[in-house]
Parts: structure tokens; C-alpha cells; sequence
């Protein structure tokens, strides 16, 4: 039955879970610094982690091993600190408008797609500008994400297509991620100039699920 109820002024346009599953976030649309909201499930509480607004919030998401929370805003990535509760980084895609966010799960390296049709890679230990631009997509980036084992990631986008690519990044700090294309996967019918809306990976198999403006969910193993 339900459990719990957490009722919002404004509309929630993403949720994202915490690794542990205790905590989870929340973007709303609105303005001003109450855009990002964290709930504690445990304690019941619920809590604004920001004291003023960086421009309009479009994705957050948890780091999968440290205290972190990133928080993409339409022309930045900025890492927060959430006990010291202070900005560690601050990413600079250089593109129009990023419209997605995906962190790899050693936790090292992050993906944003952006409207401008375009995949920035960033390597946290390496700069606070992009390793790599990717521009094989024709048209808006909705969604982009990584497989949570094997060495892959997807970016989903308005030409109606999910690119997978080979994504290795190695143990040797010294040596940079490895980025490779491997395969364009069509299915979704364009709607109102709208193409795939979101893309995620199954938790084991090399499975990937795409969610498109036709109405449909797609699944290409």
C-alpha cells in the first residue's frame, strides 16, 4: 500500500535516488534557490541544501561513493560537498544547454548531453573542462547513461535514436578514458518534433530501455 505521500508546491520534473536508498532528490519547477530538494526517508524530513540559485536546475544528480550531489544548471555542472555543505568543482560543458547528466560508477568521470546536439565527457582528476565533445547526434540530446557494469553508455536524442557507445575508463590514472561508438539504435517514431525522451541501462544484463514522444518503451539487448 503507500507508505509515504511527499506533496510539492511546484511540479517535480526529475527524482533521483541515493546509492543507499535512504535519500532522495527532487528538481521542481520553480525559481530561486528552492529548485533542489533533498528527503531523509528514515527521519522524515526534508531539506533545501541551497541558500540562493545558480540559474535554472536541470538535472542532479548523487555521486555513487562520496558525499557528493552535482547539479546541472543550463550552462554549468557544480559539485556540492553535502556535509561541509560547500561547492567542491565547478564544470564547464561551453555548450548553449545542457539538458541531461549521467555519473560513471567508479565515480571519476560524468556525461552531459546537451540541446545543442551534443555528449561532453568530463574526467574529475583531469580539468574542470571537457575530455571530449561527441557530436553524433543530429538533434537534441533528452537523456544520456551509463550501464552501471559493463563499459558502455547511451545517449538518447530528438532524431529519434539511441547511440551506445564503448566507454572504458582504467584503473591507471595515467591513462585516459577510452570513448568509442558501437551501435545506433532506431525505433522511435519522431512526434511532435520530439524523438527519445529518456534512455537507462538494466542493472546486470546489456540491456538498455528507451522511453520516446511516440507513446512507446523500447527495450535493445
Amino acid at each position: 500500500g503507500l507508505r509515504l505521500r511527499i506533496c510539492h508546491g511546484k511540479p517535480v520534473t526529475q527524482v533521483t535516488w541515493h546509492g543507499r536508498g535512504d535519500y532522495l532528490a527532487v528538481v521542481l519547477a520553480t525559481q530561486g534557490h528552492a529548485q533542489v530538494l533533498i528527503h531523509q526517508l528514515s527521519r522524515r524530513r526534508s531539506q533545501s541544501p541551497f541558500h540562493r540559485s545558480h540559474g535554472q536546475v536541470q538535472r542532479v544528480a548523487f555521486h555513487p561513493s562520496r558525499p557528493f550531489l552535482l547539479v546541472a544548471s543550463q550552462r554549468s555542472i557544480r559539485l556540492y560537498h553535502l556535509l561541509r555543505q560547500e561547492l567542491t568543482k565547478k564544470l564547464m560543458p561551453n555548450r548553449k544547454w545542457v539538458s541531461s547528466l549521467a555519473v560513471h560508477p567508479a565515480g571519476d568521470n560524468i556525461i552531459c548531453g546537451s540541446y545543442d546536439s551534443k555528449l561532453v565527457w568530463f574526467d574529475l582528476d583531469l580539468s574542470t573542462k571537457p575530455y571530449r565533445v561527441l557530436r553524433h547526434h543530429k538533434k537534441a540530446l533528452r537523456a544520456v547513461a551509463f550501464h552501471p557494469r559493463y563499459p558502455l553508455f547511451a545517449s538518447g536524442s530528438d532524431d529519434g535514436t539511441v547511440i551506445i557507445c564503448h566507454g572504458m575508463v582504467y584503473n591507471d590514472l595515467l591513462q585516459n578514458p577510452l570513448l568509442v561508438p558501437v551501435k545506433v539504435l532506431k525505433g522511435h517514431m519522431m512526434t511532435r518534433d520530439l524523438g527519445v525522451l529518456d534512455v537507462i541501462f538494466h542493472p546486470t544484463q546489456p540491456w538498455v530501455f528507451s522511453s520516446g514522444a511516440d507513446g512507446t518503451i523500447r527495450l535493445f539487448s
